[in-house]
C-alpha cells in the first residue's frame, strides 16, 4: 500500500462503535505521572530478522534492538494508564504488534502530546502512536503511515438549561426558549487537530486549550468552557465516567489516525508501515479495536 503522505482510506466504521467504560470511576481523572515504560515483545519462534521482510531499517532506530514510542496516555481507549502506570490502550497495544513484527522490544514513552510530536522530529523517540490525526501542516516535519482507524470528534456539553446549536463554524450558547446567550467558550486539549480546528472556525479567543482530555473535560464541569470537541472515543469514556455530562448527536470532524516517524525516516517508515498493512490484513488490528471498543 503506498505510504500515507495524503489522506487515505481509513478503517470503515472503526470508531462510529460505543466504547467501553476502560477507566473506573465517578469522575474524569487528570492522567497518571509521566513515565517511561518498557514492554518486552513477545516471544515467537518465527520472528522476523531486522531485515527480513521489511527492509534494513536499522539505520532508522534511535537505539539497536529498540522501538521507541512517544504517546500521550490520557485519550483512553486508544491510550490510558493502569493502576500499576503502565501504558494500555489500542496504540500501545498496534505498536506492540508492529515491534514483534519486527524483531524489537517496545519501550513507550508517556509524556504531554505536544511534547510527543516534538519528540518525534527531534529524533528522540522511533514512532508516535497516539491517536495522531495526518493533516498537511504536520506532514511537513512528520511521515505518516497508511491510516489504521477513523477519528470522529464530537462535542461534550453539560446537561441542563443551555445548548449548544449552529453549524461547526458557528456553534453558539442557546437557552431553552432558543435565545443566544453569549460567545461560546470551546474547551480542546492543546496540539491537537480538534485545536487548529476550533480555533481556525471561531478564533483564538473563544478557544481554551488545556492540557489534555481530562483537563478540558474537568473546565466544562466547572464552567469554565461551555463545551469540549474531542475524539469519540475519549468522549464515550469521560461521559460514561461522570455524571452531568452527554455528547452532541453527529461528528464534529470524521478524520484519519495513522502512526508518523521523523521527516525523511523512510527505511523506518517503509519498516513500520509495512508491519502495520500486515496487521491489518490479517485482522490483528481489528481484533484490538474489538477489544477495547463494542458495537452498539
Amino acid at each position: 500500500m503506498k505510504l500515507k503522505k495524503v489522506l487515505g482510506l481509513a478503517l470503515s466504521a472503526a470508531l462510529s462503535l460505543s466504547l467501553l467504560a476502560s477507566c473506573a470511576g465517578g469522575s474524569a481523572e487528570t492522567p497518571a505521572p509521566e513515565s517511561t515504560t518498557p514492554v518486552e515483545p513477545a516471544p515467537s519462534a518465527s520472528a522476523p530478522a531486522e531485515t527480513g521482510g521489511y527492509g534494513d531499517f536499522t539505520s532508522g532506530l534511535i537505539e539497536p534492538g529498540q522501538l521507541i514510542m512517544v504517546t500521550n496516555a490520557s485519550f483512553p481507549p486508544y491510550e490510558m494508564t493502569d493502576d500499576n502506570n503502565n501504558v494500555i490502550g489500542i496504540d500501545p497495544e498496534i505498536a506492540q504488534a508492529i515491534a514483534d513484527k519486527l524483531g524489537l522490544e517496545l519501550v513507550i514513552d508517556n509524556i504531554d502530546f505536544d511534547a510527543a510530536l516534538i519528540s518525534v522530529q527531534e529524533n528522540r523517540a522511533d514512532v508516535m502512536l497516539a491517536g495522531l490525526t495526518y493533516n498537511a501542516d504536520r506532514d511537513l516535519v512528520m511521515d505518516f503511515t497508511d491510516p489504521y482507524a477513523t477519528g470522529v470528534q464530537v462535542i461534550i456539553v453539560r446537561g441542563g438549561d443551555t445548548t449548544i446549536a449552529g453549524t461547526n463554524d458557528d456553534l453558539q450558547l442557546v437557552d431553552a426558549d432558543g435565545n443566544v446567550l453569549e460567545d461560546i467558550q470551546i474547551g480542546v486539549q492543546r496540539g491537537t487537530t480538534g485545536e487548529m480546528y476550533c480555533q481556525d472556525a471561531h478564533g483564538v479567543d473563544h478557544v481554551t486549550s488545556l492540557d489534555n482530555g481530562s483537563v478540558a473535560v474537568q473546565a466544562l464541569l466547572n464552567g469554565q468552557v461551555d463545551c469540549v470537541v474531542i475524539d469519540n472515543g475519549p468522549a464515550q469514556e469521560y461521559v460514561a465516567a461522570t455524571s452531568g455530562l452527554e455528547i452532541l448527536d453527529g461528528a464534529y470532524v470524521v478524520e484519519d489516525y495513522c502512526a508518523a516517524v521523523d521527516e525523511g525516516n523512510e527505511v523506518l517508515l517503509q519498516a513500520v508501515n509495512t508491519a502495520l498493512n500486515e496487521l491489518i490484513a490479517d485482522g490483528t488490528v481489528q481484533a484490538i479495536m474489538d477489544k477495547y471498543i463494542t458495537a452498539e
